[in-house]
């Protein structure tokens, strides 16, 4: 059902309340301020409060988030996050701190960064990690920027970074900002590295390799050992883009597998919100031989309680204002306390028992990008629907919209054509991946028995197919009057 703008049901006259006259001399705004840096008045509607509440309260029935339902997003872990993180967060000793107060009078946020840096080094086999990083890829750019200055320490001159073509789409800005020449590493018939080209370009110049793993198909590279040693051989460094930590908390560490440098996503693997870019977190752990180089400043222990250091010479320097997205730090602090090691990693086991489930119900219905187990995310690509009746893949997400489900990501990685992919996560029952999959399976159905409707899809937003090319080029988000 299409709904008027709140500019529509303006009607002359009507008023959502009354403004008290001023206790002071008006002012006529011209007398004090230039003519040319004043606006006209501005064209605010004009409505009862009583229209102007539902207006908005309907407006907000309409956003979409994992409160609302199901929201199988893959590379983005859109899991149910607990209301009780949330009341961690808000303590009044945590939102009423200054970040300019002394280190006396910020001992509990202190010692919280403090153990929760611990916790993730025991967690992910590294040595130390920082907690500055705002999000994901400023995480990425942070592990790339300590490549940059270990080779600078050790005199070495590389300027290539290696990067798979199954790798996050971010990965070659942060290689391409840290100044090297990225290159790309292809995928073997079973999604992973491919070790043959790896090999061959693994020379003296390459700084290393970004590894995703799992990638973004999904899947778990199988010889991780070999590419570490591939990697190491020739003095190079193994980043590891830990967005899809999800998958193996507590089953495997990357520093134990051979990373130096691992990048998380708090907001994705520890159940915090996401938000539309931020706030987020994206911490960096590193190996022994990479302490040096973290950001500063650093949360040290003392005799009297915890402090600040900034004596670091081999450190990147500072990577965010202030220390990080904290409110985040804490309700991530709070899942892994609530739920501890085991709980952890019982939490991989159903994250990637739940793909595998939906992998297997759908298989049938659509082909798979890689016929093989997956980790806590499936791809499939609609590359049958396209050559049966010619439904698109982008066809089939606006469909799931008319049923009440957020579209899963699309189109990516791009090693997959027509990918469709889905993550839905450990925190969703069996009832509602069985809804989802009958869903699917539906889909599938009306794609092959009435592809004009899917392709017409979505039929009942209120906004429907829009020019995505346009709308994306020259976004219209203004009301013009």
């Amino acid at each position: 059902m299409n709904m008027d703008l709140i500019f529509e049901k303006s009607r002359p006259g009507r008023k959502g309340c009354e403004i008290p006259r001023g206790d002071v001399p008006a002012i006529n705004p011209e007398e004090v301020i230039p003519r040319e840096l004043l606006r006209d008045e501005p064209p605010l509607p004009e409505v009862a409060e009583v229209d102007l509440i539902r207006h908005y309260t309907a407006l907000s029935r309409r956003n979409f988030g994992v409160d609302v339902g199901f929201y199988p997003l893959g590379s983005c872990t859109m899991k149910y996050n607990p209301k009780i993180n949330e009341d961690m967060a808000k303590l009044p000793g945590f939102t009423g701190l200054h970040p300019y107060a002394p280190a006396a009078f910020s001992q509990g946020s202190l010692q919280l960064m403090y153990e929760l840096r611990q916790y993730l080094s025991e967690i992910f086999g590294m040595a130390d990690f920082t907690l500055q990083p705002a999000a994901g890829a400023h995480g990425e750019l942070t592990g790339i920027m300590i490549f940059k200055k270990y080779f600078e320490k050790t005199g070495e001159k590389r300027t290539k970074i290696l990067i798979p073509d199954a790798a996050h789409g971010t990965n070659p800005a942060s290689g391409a900002l840290c100044g090297f020449q990225t290159v790309t590493v292809r995928s073997n018939s079973e999604g992973g590295v491919d070790i043959e080209q790896l090999a061959s370009l693994m020379e003296t110049d390459v700084a290393g390799l970004m590894l995703t793993n799992p990638n973004t198909l999904g899947l778990f590279e199988r010889n991780i050992e070999k590419v570490s040693d591939i990697i190491h051989n020739k003095g190079g460094l193994l980043y590891g883009d830990g967005a899809n930590a999800n998958a193996f908390l507590g089953k495997a560490r990357p520093g134990d597998l051979g990373f130096d440098v691992i990048q998380l996503n708090l907001h994705k693997t520890f159940s915090t919100p996401h938000g539309c870019g931020g706030p987020g977190s994206g911490p960096v752990g590193v190996g022994g031989k990479l302490v040096d180089f973290l950001p500063i400043p650093r949360v040290v222990k003392t005799d009297t309680g915890f402090a600040w250091s900034y004596n670091h010479p081999d450190a990147i320097g500072r990577v965010r204002t202030f220390f990080g997205n904290f409110n985040v730090m804490v309700k991530a602090y709070a899942y892994i306390r609530t739920l501890g090691p085991a709980g952890l990693k019982r939490a991989a086991e159903i994250a990637v028992l739940n793909a595998n489930y939906i992998q297997a119900r759908l298989k049938p219905y659509y082909d798979l990008a890689f016929d093989r187990p997956c980790m806590h995310e499936c791809v499939f690509s609609g590359t049958r629907q396209v050559r049966e009746s010619g439904v698109h893949t982008s066809d089939i997400a606006k469909r799931l919209l008319d049923y009440g489900y957020h579209p899963p990501t699309i189109y990516f990685p791009l090693i997959a054509p027509e990918a469709i992919m889905i993550e839905p996560n450990e925190t969703e029952s069996v009832e509602t991946l069985d809804a989802f999959c009958e869903t699917m399976i539906r889909i599938a159905a009306e794609a092959k028995d009435t592809p004009e409707l899917v392709k017409a899809a979505p039929l009942t937003t209120p906004v429907q197919r829009l020019d995505e090319v346009k709308a994306a080029r020259e976004p219209n988000v203004c009301w013009r009057g």
